[in-house]
Parts: C-alpha cells; sequence; structure tokens
C-alpha cells in the first residue's frame, strides 16, 4: 500500500502544502483549529515526515549558527536570546561558537564549524562582522551569512545586515549633558576594534561640535567595554587639575565602573558627577542611582538579524506579511534615569573684608 504523502494530508485537511510543513516543524503561527485540522488527516493517513527528504528539499540543514567574540556577558545573553527566538519560530536549532575575533585563521575556523555542524549560515556579531576581509572570504566561500554592525545606514554593499545607529543616540546622550549644563564631559571608549566605540565617540565629538564646546583630549581615555577600564579610567578622569563634571561611558559596564570610581572617591552622583552609559543592560537598572543610558534593543536586533537569514534560506520560513526580508537599521533611545543631574553651580568665592 502507497505510503500518505505530506500533499495527501494537504488534501485532506483542505489546506496549503506550506500549513501543513508549518504543523509538523510545529510552529506557532498556525491558528489552533487548523492545526487541529492537520493533525487529525496526519492520524487518519498514518503520514511520518521523512527527515532527511525535507533537508533535501529545502536544499539547506536546520541549524545555524551565532558567532561572538564580546566581552559582555549581558550582551551576549540578549543576542543569544534573540536569535533562539527567531529559531523557535521556524523550527530552525541553533549552534553557538565563541571565537577569538583576532584570529588570523579565522575564516577557516568558521568555514569548518559550517562544514562540520552542517550549518545553513551564520549570524555574526561585532567585532567579526565588522571585518570586511573576513566577512567577503565566508561570502566567497559559498557561507550564508548576516551581520550585526554599527553603522549610520545601510552599507548597501550586496550583504545582508542589520545595523544600528549608535553616532545618533552617542549625540543625544552627549546633548542631555550639555542641556544639564555641562561643558567639562569626559568620554571613556569600548574596545578600538568595536565600530560601535568609534561610531559612539563620533556622537559624542559631534555633540560638543555642535553646541559650541572645544573638545578636550585629556578628558578621552581609550579602554575596553569592562568594569575595571571604566573604574580605572574614572579615576584617572577624576584625578586631573580640571577634572569633568559629566562623564559618558561607551557602555553600561564602564558606566557602572565610573560609579563605584565616584563612589569609593566619596562623591555624590550626581550632584558632584553626572554619569551616562550606553545600551540599558542589567548594570544601568541595578545600580544605584540606575545609569541614564541609550536604550539598544539587543533582543529584537538579533532576532531580526536571524530572521534575516533564515527567510533567505528558506523563502517559505514566513508568511511575506510577517517579516521584511531586507536590512533594517535601529537607533537606540535615551533612557533618563538618577545618575544624571544638572550642573551644580559653583561656590562664590569668599570676599576677605576691607
Amino acid at each position: 500500500m502507497r505510503r500518505a504523502t505530506i500533499k495527501d494530508v494537504a488534501e485532506r485537511a483542505k489546506v496549503s502544502l506550506k500549513t501543513v510543513s508549518r504543523v509538523i516543524n510545529n510552529e506557532p503561527s498556525v491558528m489552533q483549529g487548523t492545526r487541529a485540522r492537520v493533525l487529525h488527516a496526519i492520524a487518519e493517513l498514518d503520514y511520518e515526515p521523512d527527515p532527511s527528504a525535507r533537508n533535501l528539499r529545502s536544499g539547506t540543514p536546520f541549524v545555524v549558527g551565532l558567532v561572538y567574540d564580546n566581552p559582555n556577558p549581558y550582551h551576549i545573553i540578549g543576542v543569544q536570546n534573540g536569535v533562539l527566538a527567531a529559531c523557535k519560530e521556524t523550527g530552525f536549532g541553533l549552534q553557538i561558537h565563541p571565537v577569538d575575533a583576532t584570529s588570523p585563521l579565522l575564516a577557516d575556523e568558521l568555514v569548518e564549524f559550517v562544514r562540520r555542524s552542517r550549518l545553513a549560515g551564520l549570524v555574526l556579531t561585532a567585532p567579526m562582522s565588522e571585518r570586511d576581509d573576513l566577512v567577503k572570504a565566508l561570502a566567497a566561500r559559498g557561507v550564508a551569512l548576516v551581520r550585526i554592525i554599527a553603522a549610520t545606514e545601510d552599507p548597501d554593499d550586496g550583504l545582508p545586515c542589520v545595523y544600528v545607529d549608535d553616532r545618533d543616540a552617542a549625540y543625544e546622550i552627549t546633548e542631555h549633558l550639555i542641556q544639564l549644563g555641562h561643558q567639562r564631559i569626559g568620554f571613556l571608549w569600548g574596545g578600538p576594534q568595536h565600530r560601535s566605540s568609534g561610531e559612539r565617540y563620533a556622537g559624542y565629538e559631534q555633540a560638543l561640535k555642535d553646541y559650541g564646546i572645544t573638545l578636550d583630549k585629556h578628558l578621552v581615555v581609550p579602554g575596553d567595554y569592562t568594569f575595571d577600564d571604566g573604574f580605572r579610567g574614572a579615576r584617572r578622569l577624576l584625578a586631573l587639575r580640571e577634572p569633568p563634571t559629566a562623564i559618558f561611558g561607551s557602555n553600561d559596564e564602564i558606566a557602572a565602573g565610573v560609579l563605584a570610581a565616584a563612589k569609593s572617591a566619596g562623591m555624590n552622583v550626581p550632584y558632584d558627577l553626572s554619569i551616562a552609559g550606553f545600551e540599558d543592560s542589567p548594570f544601568s537598572r541595578q545600580s544605584w542611582p540606575p545609569l541614564t543610558t541609550a536604550k539598544q534593543a539587543t533582543e529584537d536586533i538579533a532576532r531580526h538579524a536571524a530572521r534575516l537569514l533564515i527567510a533567505g534560506l528558506r523563502h517559505d520560513a514566513y508568511e511575506e506579511t510577517s517579516v521584511a526580508v531586507h536590512n533594517q537599521g535601529f537607533v537606540p533611545q535615551l533612557v533618563v534615569r538618577g545618575s544624571t543631574a544638572p550642573m551644580r553651580p559653583s561656590a562664590p568665592e569668599s570676599k576677605t573684608p576691607a
């Protein structure tokens, strides 16, 4: 007796082949009534999906990889959650692969990772996603990928990406501090290998310029996206003969380090020193006072990147109206909290009576 096919199930349930596929993949986009009708038809026909045929029909395996090298665990957890959400929507699996972004053999390592794990494609995070040589090498060797990058606009280079306008958000943070009356605003860099750090510095620099404030290089300190570099950078700035009245850390972990340094020096935040971070990580919400920051929708950004990758691999993965199969930009939004306040007026100089 002939085995039932997916077409038989679709005809019995009076639905499309795509709907039967979604029910088999346990995708959440199918209405309960339709799902029940398809499952009933599957039971009646004793239909058994063939996993190997499924892979052959799609032309791709049903697993994607997430590649990262970032010292900030909260950021990575957010990215993982976002990519995983997209995978669950479509029945894809996820392989997570930490790497050394500076490795000269990284392209070979990632090609081998894709081959060995039978991956359909990769979601690349910064700083790997911003290495043009790496991205071009992977694309040339047939690796499907989507990049998450810091950029003010779509790079329009033919390769799919999700871009985050850190520059505009950093401008808004700096402008907020200036409008509170601060003129001496320190800036603590994140890792220079991350384009986001340079974009955030560019926003800071442009805001100072637009408000007629001369950039003082003594107020700009290099470092990495870590609490320790925030603490050390703040100590260096606060030791200046003319210390800043506000400090902008390139991420919330840096800003939390600044807050610790200020408290260790006996300063009252925000009245002696205003502090701002970036990303709206748990560091910003759990600090006291909570940190003014730029809310970066990390999970949404990563989820869209994964959806973009999966939609490119399988054109039937989503209804046409449920996912935009094109590059998309995000702009982090200013969140004002208790770590920033108007600059305290200078105490008037005492006059010696005649």
